[in-house]
């Protein structure tokens, strides 16, 4: 039987930023888009959608859903047949991280939660290209459907999240990493520290791409998981 697929999104983030491969994945098999806006706690987060996945999956998360995925991974590892971690990190917020996410969340909470989308993912942390403001004008749509709790929330979780270095090196099942070469939130060099980290871990860079490439290389992170999913 064909393993089912969950995919976790980043923060700010619905069901809009997998579109293209949950559209063509599912055609081979069960795809399941699980929110990540259940708590302020990354931990509590993962124990909340756990009871809802299958017994046993693949599991791919972009960036704050790769923070989930590792902690999923964490608590039950005997679930996931194989990871795919995309322009996300494994370490926590530095001091320095954490103070800087305070002034978008109190934008958020007095009415700017626009604003606060827009210092969040600035263009640059995008490949340059006549799609650049496509992308980020979904993101802020996404981020305002989901609404100034869900942001600060978000945002909390973020600033507390554990390190998993040491879950990353105990994982012993196929892993994709996957990033954009102009990512300047997750670097490359980042994302070689994560596979170096994880046995037999394949890295995969997409030269035409930035932090977020499933909206902005959707084709070729489709190919690149379905590879991943049937290798």
């Amino acid at each position: 039987m064909t393993e089912p697929l969950v995919l976790l999104p980043g923060m700010a983030c619905d069901v809009r930023l997998f579109e293209h491969q949950i559209r063509h994945l599912s055609q081979d098999r069960a795809v399941t888009f699980c929110p990540i806006t259940q708590s302020d706690r990354i931990e509590d987060i993962a124990r909340a959608i756990l009871p809802q996945l299958p017994a046993r999956f693949a599991l791919a998360g972009l960036s704050m859903g790769g923070i989930v995925a590792m902690e999923l991974m964490r608590r039950a590892p005997e679930r996931i047949s194989r990871l795919c971690l995309m322009s996300t990190d494994a370490t926590t917020d530095t001091p320095q991280m954490a103070a800087a996410r305070e002034p978008l969340m109190i934008s958020a909470r007095v009415g700017k939660l626009d604003q606060a989308l827009a210092q969040m993912m600035r263009p640059e942390t995008l490949a340059p290209g006549p799609g650049r403001m496509a992308v980020l004008d979904l993101l802020r749509d996404m981020g305002v459907g989901l609404g100034p709790d869900v942001f600060v929330r978000q945002m909390k979780a973020l600033q507390r999240r554990p390190d998993q270095q040491g879950t990353l090196r105990k994982i012993k099942v196929p892993t994709l990493i996957l990033c954009g070469a102009h990512d300047r939130m997750t670097s490359v060099r980042r994302h070689g520290f994560l596979a170096e980290l994880i046995a037999g871990a394949e890295l995969r860079v997409i030269e035409d791409a930035g932090h977020l490439p499933t909206l902005e290389t959707p084709e070729t992170v489709t190919e690149y998981l379905r590879a991943w999913l049937t290798a």
